[in-house]
């Protein structure tokens, strides 16, 4: 005596499954007003117990023997960021300005040479 399937809602699992959900519904709200009830009687846990100063005071002194981290500086001195000639006969002779010129005149022609040879 198998009921299958039909065409239509099944009325009597509807009912067995609100049913249970009203029973279920009725058992988590005795617990939630037996835990309220118990709550209010329970002791409240102790207080953590202070720390005591002195491993503050040691953590404190470690702290401060530690080297710290080097921090950048976003905005610079002039006299940092200018490098500082040395004084003495150790750095060679500057080219004069009409040698750079001379220069700069040659490898002007050297590049427009090249641009007529389509190389660049």
């Amino acid at each position: 005596n198998l009921k299958l399937g039909g065409l239509g809602p099944d009325y009597e699992a509807i009912k067995e499954k609100k049913e249970k959900l009203k029973l279920q519904k009725e058992y988590s709200r005795q617990i939630k007003e037996y835990n309220m009830k118990n709550i209010t009687v329970a002791q409240r846990l102790p207080a953590k117990p202070q720390v005591s100063s002195v491993s503050r005071q040691k953590a404190l002194e470690y702290a401060k023997k530690i080297p710290r981290p080097k921090t950048f500086m976003t905005k610079q001195s002039e006299q940092e960021v200018l490098p500082q000639a040395p004084s003495g006969p150790s750095l060679p002779p500057l080219p004069s300005l009409e040698s750079l010129w001379n220069r700069h005149k040659k490898e002007k022609e050297v590049v427009a040479a090249f641009k007529a040879l389509h190389i660049i």
